[in-house]
């Protein structure tokens, strides 16, 4: 999931650049969470756990707490977010480097959307981001779903229940064996946590005894004869990143 924030006084912009964003995000498969900030003393308040976003957006001529100051403040506890400054004035590209921006926006363009599209492209390259699709002949209709959407599989009935997160929760349902599946997606971070069921390790929030809690409260069983390889397994996905 890439984790976005965009900060901007101008309430107006920030919808659109949202729009943009969201578009964009969509239309790549991409599972996102984008937060709005007004001020730069609110994005940097201690409160606010900053450190959970891949991306901010960041206006330069905010009133009071400008980009470039709040900026500066992130890179004091976070050097590894990338920092992207959305702006009218090109004067202010030669600073960039002092706190490591990796593109400037400019707003007053008629190729804004084309601009924020090469952006997060480049920015995905960087992180290594990767969103992997394949289809599938669902008895709903044949669909192109994006893994990084798939939340977990369950066995049920001679048939598997794909729970895709698609504004909120949708199921689809495919004539196939887990077993086959498991086969499929094992090179994608999928774990075969039960006989039944087949989960995207990235949704996984914590593993308590015999129970995998997904970061939405959905808790699946897990057998407590393979209770010990999945919790090596999921140590291991961890010990990666």
């Amino acid at each position: 999931m890439l984790k976005i924030a965009i900060c901007d006084d101008e309430k107006v912009f920030i919808n659109e650049f949202k729009d943009i964003l969201e578009e964009y995000l969509n239309k790549k498969g991409i599972l996102y969470e984008i937060n709005v900030f007004y001020s730069g003393e609110e994005l940097t308040d201690p409160v606010m756990d900053i450190h959970k976003f891949d991306i901010i957006f960041l206006d330069i001529g905010m009133k009071s707490m400008d980009g470039m100051s709040t900026a500066k403040k992130i890179r004091e506890s976070n050097k590894s977010i990338y920092i992207v400054f959305v702006t009218v004035f090109a004067d202010f590209m030669a600073d960039g480097y002092k706190v490591d921006a990796v593109r400037y926006i400019l707003k007053n363009t008629d190729n804004l959307k084309e601009a924020v599209y090469e952006c997060v492209d480049a920015i995905q390259e960087k992180m290594h981001y990767m969103v992997v699709k394949k289809e599938y002949a669902f008895q709903e209709g044949v669909k192109n779903i994006s893994l990084d959407r798939l939340l977990y599989v369950e066995s049920k009935l001679h048939k598997l229940e794909f729970y895709l997160l698609e504004d909120g929760m949708k199921k689809y349902t495919l004539y196939k064996t887990l077993n086959a599946l498991e086969d499929e997606l094992s090179a994608y971070r999928f774990l075969r946590i039960h006989q039944s069921y087949l989960v995207n390790m990235k949704y996984i929030r914590e593993l308590v005894r015999y129970k995998v809690i997904l970061y939405n409260d959905i808790s699946l069983d897990i057998p407590k004869a393979r209770y010990k390889e999945v919790e090596k397994r999921y140590v291991e996905y961890r010990g990666e990143f």
